[in-house]
């Protein structure tokens, strides 16, 4: 899997070319200047499909694309370089979301992707929304369990919402279809006894239910995230929301009725001038397609634990520092790709 470059491709043409090249594709090639031409030929560029920029995908598909890459011509692990998979450069790709992602791994428009564990356990197996749809689903592996995703329900301040009861008859956005977070939030919805005839539906993806809410164009919206998120911080710091609790009677019933959730809290002083609040989590994992090389899976996995990217991982974003090889294989609810599987063997083994 990947993507390889003639060896007639030079640094500066890659430059020329990303002008043209999706806005929203974040690459990290500036390393390749002193890459040299002569090993052109070993890159792969390699895509991890996150979600919206607003939200957690995007910085943590980032910080992991910053574990895994390590251009030709760098200086190797040992050395003091990069202790990435060698000749690869990773690069975090904006999408819809969950379902999105894993839809781009299982026909190759995507390396890898960040998912929901309740979205990919469906989407293998056929159940739920995945029901009659992705025939190739059980084609999905992952690489490793990685951090809770927080449910944020986001309410407007001054649009009289107090509870989750009060979105009835209100403007709400449950994101887009192809998301993970639709789902998740039409369940929750669904345990509260409220349907979409309940309220007034808007199909806003996280960053543009951002947008809205500032302009006093939405009253509520769901944000599956695992906390801080920057976006909602700056909300939350204008005073312009608050975010609506699912309390502990209501969230045992989701529990029960779900297993893929779980209860979780996002603590006081998280969001400026909101306590803290009882609401549910599931997990981020990351997936890739069974057909890759096993090499590279294992690579993969060996880079992204590496005692040197532990530095990467903890400074990048609050969430990374959830990231840790403890809980990588708790959680899964689907195969792990053969190669990662080896490489957890391998470190078991070494550390008996």
């Amino acid at each position: 899997m990947g993507n390889r470059l003639p060896a007639c491709v030079r640094p500066a043409t890659l430059f020329a070319a990303a002008r043209s090249w999706p806005s929203k594709i974040i690459l990290i090639m500036s390393i390749l200047l002193t890459a040299g031409v002569a090993n052109a030929q070993d890159v792969r560029f390699f895509r991890i499909g996150t979600g919206s920029t607003s939200g957690t995908y995007f910085p943590i598909g980032t910080l992991i694309g910053s574990t895994i890459t390590s251009p030709p011509g760098s200086r190797s692990c040992e050395a003091g370089g990069s202790c990435g998979v060698p000749g690869l450069i990773a690069a975090a790709q904006t999408t819809r979301g969950s379902v999105s992602n894993i839809a781009g791994v299982l026909d190759g428009s995507l390396e890898s992707a960040l998912a929901q564990s309740d979205v990919i356990f469906a989407a293998y197996y056929g159940t739920g929304q995945f029901k009659q749809r992705l025939p190739n689903g059980s084609s999905l592996r992952v690489i490793a369990n990685l951090y809770p995703e927080d449910v944020h329900l986001i309410a407007r301040k001054g649009a009289s919402i107090k509870s989750v009861a009060d979105l009835k008859g209100k403007r709400v956005s449950v994101d887009l279809p192809g998301s993970g977070t639709r789902q998740n939030a039409i369940n929750i919805l669904k345990a509260y006894g409220i349907t979409s005839d309940d309220y007034l539906a808007v199909d806003a993806n996280s960053d543009k239910a951002l947008q809205l809410i500032a302009k006093e164009e939405l009253d509520a919206f769901f944000f599956i995230a695992g906390y801080p998120v920057g976006a909602v911080e700056e909300l939350a710091n204008s005073d312009l929301i608050d975010l609506l609790p699912i309390g502990e009677e209501m969230a045992d019933k989701i529990t029960n009725l779900y297993e893929f959730f779980s209860k979780s809290t996002i603590p006081e002083g998280t969001y400026n001038g909101i306590s803290e609040r009882q609401t549910l989590a599931v997990s981020t994992q990351w997936i890739v397609h069974e057909s890759m090389d096993n090499d590279l899976a294992y690579g993969l996995a060996r880079s992204l634990w590496h005692p040197r990217n532990r530095n990467i991982l903890d400074s990048g974003h609050e969430k990374g520092k959830l990231i840790t090889y403890d809980t990588a294989r708790k959680g899964v609810g689907i195969p792990i790709h053969e190669g990662a599987l080896q490489y957890y063997e391998d470190r078991d083994n070494e550390e008996e």
